[in-house]
């Protein structure tokens, strides 16, 4: 996944099983697409969700930024399936994205990296679907799929060990929404929340000494539901590092 950080296991074997959301729609709605100028062609590591490169290669750099579906964050990290409405131009499939910027274009839903925008034309008709720049697409949510991959804590580059703590979680399989990234306050026996700063970037001033255990708020079929990783990040916790569990969301 392009993704080349020093990564630390804690002894976690936690495995959360979630249904489909309810609101998500299981039928394709009507939209426009359009794409962003990149040099590779790949995501872009600066997106609004706070992806850093991961952002950028995820999903072999299928992304895309959103507007309306960006959800003031909560939508980062969220999967869809992309496919033109013109027949001539396009397969029907389309292209499985990653939410992983905000953007906003002509009417458009989607603002799609230069390969997931190719990737909905047939195999002679890329020139020709981006010489349309913007065109009618049809999408619906789907559940992220990452073989191989468990939940990731990373801690984010902006991070000052010990005074400022932010994370980000990466890896977010199926079809979930995180909503909040609680800590546990080990010396006041209490779960305090962390802020939301942007995107999919949660932070904290002052973060309690030692190992940290975190907790996060998942969006499910029957509600609202609670998944705790405790131990999940070091004392000696680093700015750039990613912290590898157990949990799978599904």
């Amino acid at each position: 996944m392009g993704f080349s950080l020093k990564f630390h296991y804690c002894l976690l074997s936690v495995m959360v099983l979630l249904p489909a959301l309810c609101y998500s729609q299981d039928y394709f709605v009507r939209s426009r697409a359009t794409y962003y100028g990149s040099p590779d062609c790949l995501g872009t590591p600066s997106g609004a969700c706070g992806y850093g490169e991961y952002g950028r290669s995820v999903n072999d750099a299928n992304v895309a930024g959103v507007s309306r579906l960006y959800k003031n964050g909560t939508g980062c990290g969220a999967c869809y399936q992309v496919r033109c409405t013109n027949p001539q131009l396009c397969t029907d499939n389309g292209v499985n994205i990653v939410v992983t910027d905000y953007g906003e274009g002509d009417n458009t839903d989607f603002i799609l990296s230069p390969r997931a925008y190719a990737r909905m034309a047939r195999s002679d008709t890329a020139a020709e679907l981006f010489a349309y720049g913007v065109v009618d697409v049809e999408y619906q949510r789907i559940p992220c799929r990452y073989g191989g991959y468990k939940l990731q804590f990373k801690v984010h580059e902006h991070s000052r060990y010990p005074s400022y703590l932010a994370i980000v979680i990466l890896y977010q399989a199926g079809k979930n929404e995180i909503l909040a990234i609680d800590i546990w306050q080990e010396d006041c026996k209490e779960w305090i929340g962390m802020r939301r700063a942007y995107g999919a970037v949660f932070d904290m001033t002052n973060p309690p000494l030692g190992v940290i255990s975190l907790r996060f708020q998942v969006r499910v079929n029957a509600g609202l539901t609670w998944v705790q990783a405790p131990n999940i990040i070091p004392s000696d916790w680093k700015a750039g590092v990613t912290y590898e569990s157990d949990i799978q969301l599904g």
